[in-house]
């Protein structure tokens, strides 16, 4: 398969691009790339990137930011900055890249394990990823039926134990192993419509 991974530069994005690289072709791309610039938080350029780019047999998006601080200082932008980001990208990425991928194709997103188990500080991870998860039961029931959409919900990942591990006290980091077993079965099965929780 060719498959487009979105966030091809962060900790996942990286691991799935050499794992899947062995047995795919893969198209790295990132809002910094310059060979396959996309920025989802902007429609225009997941347009240009479909327009350009070609023969794409499934996508898989890591992409998406939100802040994280006490709910007493965040602030009405704060939200709507992680729903342009992380929701709403991968909403229109879905949206937008659903009209130009091959049939049959397949569209995974990432959420993570704080839509059911937030920690302090989380307020907007939390209904974002809760968002996306619900988007992803809602859609895959009209999205054209040749095209699977899936979503990984990661735990904390332990890569990003050491920085982010003390915001989540007595979580388990999962391996990057683990964690691209719920890609490749997004990607490789037959599954539509289901939230794989890799925790």
């Amino acid at each position: 398969m060719r498959i487009l991974i979105v966030g091809a530069g962060g900790a996942i994005g990286s691991y799935l691009n050499d794992k899947f690289s062995k047995t795919h072709e893969i198209i790295p791309a990132s809002r910094n790339s310059r060979e396959y610039k996309l920025d989802i938080e902007d429609s225009g350029s997941i347009e240009n990137f479909f327009n350009n780019v070609k023969n794409i047999d499934a996508i898989i998006c890591c992409a998406g930011e939100t802040k994280w601080d006490d709910f007493d200082q965040l602030k009405e932008q704060d939200y709507f900055a992680g729903i342009k980001s992380k929701l709403m990208g991968q909403v229109n990425l879905t949206r937008i890249g659903s009209k130009f991928i091959n049939r049959p194709g397949s569209i995974t997103l990432t959420s993570g394990i704080l839509s059911e188990d937030p920690v302090k500080g989380s307020s907007i991870a939390s209904m974002v990823n809760g968002g996306i998860q619900s988007f992803v039961l809602a859609a895959s029931q009209e999205i054209d039926t040749a095209i699977r959409l899936n979503v990984v919900c990661p735990g904390l990942i332990q890569a990003s134990a050491k920085k982010y591990g003390a915001f989540f006290p007595g979580h388990q980091p999962i391996s990057m192993e683990k964690l691209f077993l719920g890609y490749q079965k997004c990607l490789e099965g037959g599954i539509q419509g289901q939230i794989v929780k890799i925790f």
